[in-house]
């Protein structure tokens, strides 16, 4: 017997697929009978058929971001990637036990050696990432991120501290160099994330809010 939980929650994915024009294909198991139930994706780009059952639980990759300005100038990282040195914001990947605002502190100091301090949420990115199969990647890679973005300030570089594994440098650059460098870009985002910057875009911190049971013992 299904929890009534399962059946709303089966019941506002049909009405989010419904309004998105995308089927509802009921599975079926080896008797023909109705099982859990099923949603088809058919509207990218390429025409690639994404199925999911209810059974899974997909994700994106949860990151964050730095993007951190001071008299005209970005703080932006150069770093070893699988398609050679590019360049990016101070970013990473959210760990558990610790907020957005508490994973882009830790990331701007390991990335770049400044303490950072957090003033404004610029905005919360979602896109993915494709990269083809190849010697390195026989599988390839297909990933979808989430990016928290914050702006901020940091003080200067603390004097003898190493950067992360893979950051070659840290770099200052001017908006025309970020502009003038894209095609060495490791993320769609470095660019927009310094656009929508320079537009005034901010929202406050509390905007992102982080639930006290997020620091609790990890089961």
């Amino acid at each position: 017997m299904r929890c009534a939980a399962t059946v709303a929650g089966f019941h506002r994915l049909r009405l989010a697929l419904l309004r998105q024009r995308l089927p509802i294909i009921p599975l079926r198991n080896a008797r023909g009978q109705r099982s859990r139930p099923e949603q088809r994706h058919s509207n990218n780009p390429t025409g690639q058929v994404i199925t999911m059952s209810l059974s899974e639980r997909w994700k994106p990759s949860t990151t964050v971001a730095a993007v951190i300005e001071r008299d005209g100038r970005f703080l932006l990282i150069e770093e070893h990637t699988p398609e050679g040195l590019r360049l990016n914001n101070p970013a990473g990947h959210l760990d558990p036990g610790e907020s957005p605002q508490e994973a882009c502190v830790r990331e701007v100091l390991e990335e770049t050696a400044h303490a950072f301090s957090p003033t404004a949420l610029l905005g919360i990115y979602y896109g993915r990432f494709q990269r083809p199969a190849s010697p390195n990647w026989p599988q390839g890679e297909d990933i979808s991120y989430m990016r928290f973005a914050f702006c901020g300030s940091v003080g200067e570089a603390i004097a003898g501290r190493s950067l992360d594994t893979g950051i070659v440098r840290t770099l200052w650059l001017t908006p025309d160099e970020v502009r003038a460098t894209r095609a060495r870009h490791r993320s769609a985002y470095l660019l927009a994330c310094m656009e929508d910057y320079l537009r005034g875009q901010r929202y406050p911190l509390e905007l992102v809010r982080t639930d006290a049971s997020v620091y609790g013992p990890l089961g």
